[in-house]
């Protein structure tokens, strides 16, 4: 028997532990109250309902003790709604301060980008196109005669190599008085 009382009162306590103090979604939560007539199980609303319909009723009956226990009992459970309520209340207005806070930047951002562009469109010199193209070109003007450059190996001309001359193979001569013409390899010759 001991056991089961330690088993009873822990789970007691646990729930005495979770119902009460913030945190988690209470206003949807089932609780189970123990009220002077039995447990009374619902949400916070509707448990504080049915206390207030059970007040009305001992108060119909002229039960005053009972009608002030069963206030109680709703009370309770109506200040632990408007706590959990003001907690859901608090944590949307942080999230709508955050959400304008962000948006605000956003919208720095974006007033800055459109003036970075506004000045790129006004002053075109001043920022470097994406596209090099684009950008305005430099005159290029020959310089006449001293141009100021170092000479280097490179950039002279290179010297063409001499011509070497074939010796002309002069035809033997013949007896008819015509000459043959001799091959040295310049003259293109005739497909066949």
């Amino acid at each position: 028997m001991k056991s089961s009382r330690s088993r009873s009162r822990s789970k007691n306590s646990r729930n005495r532990n979770n119902n009460s103090g913030g945190g988690g979604n209470v206003v949807n939560r089932v609780f189970d109250s123990s009220g002077p007539e039995g447990k009374v199980r619902g949400t916070p609303q509707q448990i504080i309902d049915k206390y207030n319909q059970l007040a009305r009723d001992a108060q119909l009956s002229g039960d005053r003790v009972a009608t002030e226990n069963f206030q109680q009992h709703a009370e309770h459970y109506l200040r632990l709604l408007s706590e959990a309520q003001r907690e859901i209340d608090a944590r949307r207005e942080e999230q709508e301060r955050q959400n304008r806070e962000r948006q605000a930047e956003r919208d720095r951002q974006a007033d800055r980008d459109r003036e970075r562009n506004a000045q790129r469109q006004d002053n075109p010199g001043d920022s470097a196109p994406s596209d090099p193209a684009l950008a305005p070109q430099p005159d290029v003007v020959e310089a006449a005669g001293d141009s100021n450059l170092v000479e280097t190996p490179e950039s002279q001309p290179k010297p063409k190599p001499p011509r070497s001359r074939k010796p002309r193979n002069k035809p033997a001569p013949s007896g008819d008085g015509a000459e043959t013409p001799v091959d040295n390899g310049s003259a293109p010759e005739a497909a066949e």
